[in-house]
């Protein structure tokens, strides 16, 4: 009786630790909603530059489009984020009802994550730099150097991520099988018999 005590106890441990995972989806639910906050800031912007199109300069209205292409980036950046976040940790998601279900989303796991989490967070930190390129003349150098070497930290970062998972995966990779040489019928059948 003593036995099957601690074993009982351990499976309910087990159990609640398990499903603690869905404590996990209203997170997910959150980056959903929130993507709405980005969508309303999109119109927002798309309407300013609508509205100053005539009027603009070329580099404004390049700098507004870089607003709605940064913007499109970090909605893209949280899509992968709540997809691959609820499939790798809460639980798979069943698309076979889907017809338009895109390939990469249920096969990202977490290391791809972070390799995407991070590219994209570049290539935000890359139209950040642009933009404030294309207004060179109303940004001071310093703030001009500090946000260069914040892209290379972010480019260094991503590219050292990028190679230590590749030697992980190259150290972690199955040893091929060594092939078994094939024993002649004759010798199974005298050994059968012995």
């Amino acid at each position: 009786m003593l036995r099957t005590i601690p074993r009982q106890t351990e499976r309910l441990i087990e159990t609640a630790i398990f499903a603690s995972r869905w404590i996990l989806a209203p997170f997910y639910l959150g980056l959903a909603l929130s993507l709405f906050v980005l969508l309303i800031k999109f119109v927002f912007e798309l309407v300013h530059i609508a509205e100053t199109a005539f009027s603009a300069t070329e580099s404004q209205v390049i700098l507004g489009l870089l607003a709605l292409v940064d913007l499109a980036l970090t909605g893209s950046l949280v899509v992968i984020v709540i997809f691959s976040g609820y499939e790798n940790f809460v639980s798979k998601i069943d698309h076979t009802g889907h017809r338009d279900w895109p390939e990469w989303m249920g096969t990202i796991d977490f290391t791809a994550l972070k390799i995407k989490l991070l590219g994209s967070i570049v290539a935000i930190s890359a139209i950040q730099l642009l933009k404030q390129f294309m207004s060179i003349s109303t940004v001071s150098d310093r703030d001009l150097f500090w946000l260069v070497i914040i892209h290379v930290v972010f480019v260094i970062s991503s590219v050292l991520l990028a190679l230590s998972d590749r030697i992980s995966a190259s150290n972690h990779a199955p040893a091929e099988a060594v092939p078994t040489p094939a024993v002649p019928a004759s010798q199974v059948s005298a050994k059968k018999h012995a």
